[in-house]
């Protein structure tokens, strides 16, 4: 779905809920309130597959602004100092951009959702605490600067420098903390004024529909087809679906859809031959075992069997 401005990830949740009429409601991969854009959201059974989301790439567009930090690396923050701009030419910026481009170490914000000894980072900087989070390895596939422009920040500020820009990054990125280190190697500071995602892993801005469509008719993507498009295919006989269905091996594919074999991380996604999502299987030597097998669709509430044999949660 197109996540509106000021929502949290939670709200959608909540009201994809009433929507949909079910409790079983998730979505894979958390995006600010200030943000808008692809927030992928599972239904029912299709909750199984959003762990297979999470860890995919994301793209963003957005706008960066020089010569501004604030409290929360946003525009939702307090702003906590201003620095003069001047001096920073479209030279500098790309320059900085491209040393923020590839694989990187990455100082989360530290007002983020990640645990510090049990409790959210942004709670505890919220209670006045200093929260230094440790850096961790992303990967930038591409920072691209579109325009820069001079703005004015406000009176007491100044001139302000904005840049439009998208990214393509791995799972684990904050957009905001790239706006941070860019202001920061260029000695002026930086925040995120908007942020825009436009792609996780398969799907896009195209597919997404915003609330207000989905509460006039709930247009899904087919579990099915939304796990073709995720991970690698592999088409079943009516016999290997036999014995997939009861928590059985088969033999290792040889059409799953790459020349890796799938692994627990990445599976294959398994079809019967009427095309139904069935299982999915990884790769155990000459073997395919199921991670996950999938319930038939007259399981009205969504149920799946684990490749053991075992209803979820047993």
């Amino acid at each position: 779905m197109d996540k509106p401005q000021g929502w949290t990830s939670h709200d959608v949740v909540g009201r994809m809920r009433r929507i949909a009429g079910t409790r079983k409601v998730g979505h894979a991969g958390t995006l600010d309130p200030m943000a808008t854009g692809v927030l992928v959201v599972g239904i029912n059974k299709a909750t199984r597959l959003l762990t297979y989301i999470v860890g995919t790439s994301k793209t963003y567009t957005a706008t960066i602004r020089l010569g501004e930090s604030t409290v929360t690396d946003d525009a939702e923050g307090e702003v906590t100092a201003t620095r003069t701009t001047t001096g920073i030419t479209e030279d500098a910026i790309r320059t900085g951009v491209a040393a923020l481009t590839g694989e990187i170490q990455q100082v989360p914000s530290s007002v983020s959702a990640i645990k510090v000894n049990g409790e959210r980072a942004y709670a505890r900087v919220r209670s006045g605490e200093e929260v230094k989070l440790a850096a961790r390895p992303v990967t930038i596939h591409r920072f691209e600067v579109h325009e820069i422009r001079r703005v004015r920040a406000g009176e007491a500020a100044g001139e302000a420098v904005d840049v439009d820009v998208t990214v393509e990054c791995s799972s684990g990125t904050y957009i905001r903390a790239l706006a941070r280190d860019l202001g920061e190697a260029l000695s002026v500071g930086g925040h995120l004024t908007a942020l825009r995602r436009t792609q996780v892993g398969p799907y896009t801005l195209d597919q997404a529909h915003t609330l207000e469509e989905l509460a006039e008719k709930l247009d899904v993507l087919e579990m099915s087809d939304a796990a073709r498009g995720l991970m690698p295919n592999r088409e079943l006989s009516e016999a290997e679906t036999t014995e997939i269905s009861f928590g059985r091996r088969i033999a290792a594919g040889t059409d799953a859809g790459t020349p890796d074999a799938a692994t627990a991380d990445k599976p294959a996604a398994a079809f019967a031959p009427d095309g139904t999502l069935v299982a999915l299987l990884a790769d155990a030597g000459s073997y395919a075992k199921p991670v996950l097998v999938f319930a038939p669709d007259n399981e009205k509430h969504g149920n799946a069997k684990q490749g053991n044999g075992k209803q979820a949660g047993q």
